[in-house]
């Protein structure tokens, strides 16, 4: 999409407070209930109405339980609540479908609504025992604790290694009518997505056909959370999933060649794109926001490719926590990205949200820079790296972090 088209969406969207509860008609809940030792662990997002539902679901071909029962329940388009725990990520486990199943019937008993209208998701560790006990022994709990103004409560029930909560919401005009979209995610490590990354919980308003739905989130998807990584590794449970109940009355949404799905998806995009950098920026032991711009490509998947290498790089992610403008490591991985590439003609420049800036790289060559001003820009909390190609007009940004002794120490021992 133009630039200009884009600035002229963005300009119809405006960011307000909230999360999954924004939105008209959406309740949620968060507790302890077991699953881990003392924080909240079970999440409930619900619908007053029926909602077409869209998801996008991890590549990994070991896959945890929930997934399935997702797909299965949502093959018709339509979904009324969401269910999630955290602590454990029910995959590899012998009863794990009995389990997800068994979760779905409890909660629609408890809601009164059809079981095949649950969506379910987990998150933590894999592999390891899970009971129907904790979930038996807190839904009820949890429905009576559903309230327009706990979301945020649900943002942490969701939470396994992540240091806070994640939230977006914003708001647009369609036809007349105001359409809110809000979202929670969770993500700290593990996080390499492929199709979807880690848990991203999304919620409109909109009237919107589920097709059509689901062709948005998977686009989205595309350019936001499969553009960023922490680690390297695909998790086994990562999905997103949006519902969209229509309580804002806007007129159907029924194509993507219309004006309204343009200014829909842009809006959900932004608040994907916020929720994916949030999880990048959460990076387990991380202190740095890496963000990776390449400019003047010759096709949109090209720069894709270089930009999300140059962030899954170990060396780069290791250069940046030791404060190393070592130019060589970020060749080196855009000439294995699998893009193509003529690297005579490319600029490279280390920036700062200040934007301070130092170019490290002319013409595919190293060139004398002022080491201690690259010392100064890579030790900020927000780096940038520009990389421009001279060969079009396409780019991309992928956003990941730095790689620190910390990430090393959380995931030695992270059953224990």
């Amino acid at each position: 999409m133009q630039t200009d088209t884009l600035e002229k969406l963005n300009k119809q969207i405006c960011p307000t407070q909230g999360n999954v509860t924004a939105a008209k008609g959406f309740q949620a809940a968060g507790i302890h209930a077991g699953f881990k030792r003392k924080r909240k662990d079970l999440a409930l997002i619900y619908s007053e109405n029926l909602a077409a539902t869209a998801s996008v679901y991890t590549q990994n071909k070991v896959k945890g339980a929930p997934l399935e029962i997702t797909r299965l329940n949502s093959l018709n388009g339509w979904a009324q609540a969401l269910i999630c725990n955290s602590g454990n990520a029910n995959a590899c486990n012998a009863n794990g479908l009995e389990i997800a199943g068994k979760t779905c019937e409890l909660l629609s008993q408890s809601l009164g609504i059809e079981e095949q209208d649950v969506l379910v998701a987990s998150t933590g560790v894999i592999g390891q025992p899970l009971s129907i006990e904790p979930f038996a022994a807190g839904i009820p709990q949890l429905v009576s604790k559903l309230s327009e103004d706990a979301g945020s409560l649900a943002a942490e029930a969701i939470l396994t290694t992540d240091t806070g909560i994640k939230e977006k919401a914003v708001t647009f005009d369609l036809n007349g009518c105001t359409v809110t979209l809000g979202g929670i995610s969770k993500g700290s490590g593990m996080i390499h997505p492929n199709m979807a990354t880690m848990l991203g919980f999304i919620t409109t308003d909109a009237n919107i056909e589920p097709a059509v739905l689901q062709q948005a989130l998977t686009e989205v998807t595309s350019d936001t959370f499969n553009m960023i990584s922490v680690d390297g590794d695909t998790s086994t449970n990562d999905m997103v999933t949006i519902l969209a109940n229509g309580k804002a009355s806007n007129p159907l949404i029924q194509s993507s060649e219309q004006e309204e799905y343009r200014l829909f998806k842009q809006a959900l995009h932004l608040v994907c794109k916020d929720l994916a950098v949030a999880i990048a920026a959460d990076g387990e032991g991380a202190g740095t926001l890496i963000t990776c711009n390449v400019l003047q490509a010759k096709d949109e998947q090209q720069a894709k490719l270089l930009a999300k290498q140059i962030i899954s790089s170990s060396l780069v992610k290791a250069a940046v926590y030791g404060r190393d403008a070592n130019v060589g490591r970020l060749l080196c991985a855009m000439g294995y990205s699998g893009a193509e590439l003529n690297y005579e003609q490319v600029d490279i420049y280390l920036r700062s949200a200040d934007y301070r800036s130092v170019c490290v790289c002319e013409a595919g060559a190293v060139v004398p820079f002022d080491e201690d001003k690259a010392y100064e820009v890579l030790g900020t909390d927000k780096l940038f790296i520009d990389i421009y190609l001279y060969a079009g007009t396409e780019q991309a940004t992928a956003w990941g972090c730095d790689l620190t002794k910390e990430y090393v120490t959380i995931n030695s021992a992270y059953r224990s």
